[in-house]
């Protein structure tokens, strides 16, 4: 017989906090009334706060973040366009192979399962496209499948140098809302994120949020990929007034008023710093074992996810089943070229550092009961060391900012 909860510590879905659960407990309602307005015109405004943009527009669809990223090729670029993108984790894996798909030109360096985004690459690449034929730059800002955390201002700073005018494509899925991300000041195009992330709500919302410059690129008459669903014309006609060219879930716009109004009420600054403090505690935790991260050095380090390389002889998808059958609790497993080698703790969301300490100690018998010479505590007592010491810290700064 199972007791008590199952402890969800995988990068998403992440935990819905119980005001966004009871938010979303509603009875079905008329999308089209004269008063829908009223709940879903300020929720694309206060999205673009999340986002920190001013100008331009964030879309909502009914899909996961993978919608928006087909959303965003399909109504800026055509077939044929040159893009230059990486690989570096499944995830990002995934996207070039959309682009392909979708039948991008794509220009494909492939980096390491451990970094991010290659900057020098990068910069090559654009230096020698004097004719300006790549008119798309793609950048996965966090990589959910490495714990991997790159550098999307350096990538701006590098087109500003060669005054190149490519777009810039941002998959922030596992980034937006936990770690700090700025579409106006990195000049970002098109940035798609997922509802079941930092928004704290169930998968099946995703929102790509769109710059000015981008919006002319889907104005102008050069011929686009066909699209229907994703069309932004579509959406731009019907959400100015309040509305949706199909049915939307309407409960889920509930869920997110509330997840917007608790990021708010905590600080966009705040999020960023507990994410980043639940991080810190999990990679300490993760050293003490004497086991390393994927991520290969720590300007890479994600604060949303960790992504930890099981010892020689250890079988990670081992560790993870043992984990959810004997102590329910579901840790991320390995993907792709990584099952078997290594798993995932998502520190994102609705968290604290208790939950982190749960993770870890789970972690921890799931690793010795999977032949793991580790020594049990270790993780836990570092992670406690590093989490008290930032509680008296806050509480330090709390009590001279009260003075």
């Amino acid at each position: 017989m199972k007791h008590g909860i199952r402890h969800l510590y995988i990068p998403g879905p992440t935990n819905v906090p119980e005001r966004v659960r009871r938010a979303m407990n509603v009875p079905m309602e008329d999308q089209r009334a004269p008063d829908f307005p009223a709940l879903s015109l300020p929720l694309f405004e206060d999205l673009k706060r999340v986002f920190k943009m001013r100008e331009g527009r964030v879309f909502m669809y009914p899909s996961s973040g993978t919608g928006a990223w087909e959303a965003a090729i399909q109504n800026t670029l055509a077939r044929g366009d040159r893009v230059l993108m990486s690989r570096f984790g499944q995830f990002s894996h995934l996207w070039v192979d959309m682009a392909q798909r979708l039948g991008l030109d794509v220009e494909a360096i492939d980096v390491e399962w451990g970094a991010g985004v290659p900057l020098d690459a990068y910069e090559r690449a654009i230096a020698a496209d004097r004719a300006h034929a790549i008119r798309a730059v793609f950048v996965t800002h966090n990589e959910t499948a490495t714990g991997v955390t790159s550098d999307v201002a350096g990538v701006r700073r590098l087109l500003d140098a060669h005054q190149h005018p490519a777009l810039i494509f941002v998959d922030g899925v596992s980034s937006i809302a936990s770690i700090d991300f700025r579409q106006d000041e990195w000049g970002v195009d098109l940035a798609v994120a997922g509802s079941q992330k930092g928004f704290m709500l169930p998968a099946g919302l995703s929102f790509l949020a769109v710059s000015e410059k981008a919006l002319a690129a889907a104005r102008d008459n050069r011929p686009k990929m066909e699209r229907t669903y994703f069309a932004f014309a579509d959406m731009i006609t019907h959400n100015d007034n309040g509305f949706f060219p199909y049915t939307p879930p309407t409960q889920f716009f509930h869920g997110l008023r509330v997840a917007l109004d608790m990021l708010f009420e905590e600080g966009l600054d705040n999020v960023f710093a507990r994410h980043h403090r639940l991080a810190e505690g999990v990679r300490r935790g993760v050293a003490a074992w004497g086991l390393k991260l994927q991520a290969v050095a720590p300007q890479w380090h994600s604060d949303t996810v960790s992504a930890i390389r099981v010892p020689e002889g250890v079988d990670a998808n081992a560790v993870i089943r043992t984990a959810y059958e004997r102590y329910d609790t579901s840790l991320g497993g390995g993907l792709a070229q990584l099952s078997g080698k290594v798993f995932r703790i998502g520190h994102l969301g609705d968290l604290n550092p208790a939950m982190c300490l749960t993770a870890l100690s789970v972690a921890e018998m799931a690793l010795a009961d999977a032949g793991a010479r580790i020594e049990p505590g270790s993780g836990v007592a570092a992670a406690q060391d590093w989490y008290r010491d930032a509680a008296a810290e806050g509480s330090t700064l709390m009590q001279h900012a009260a003075e």
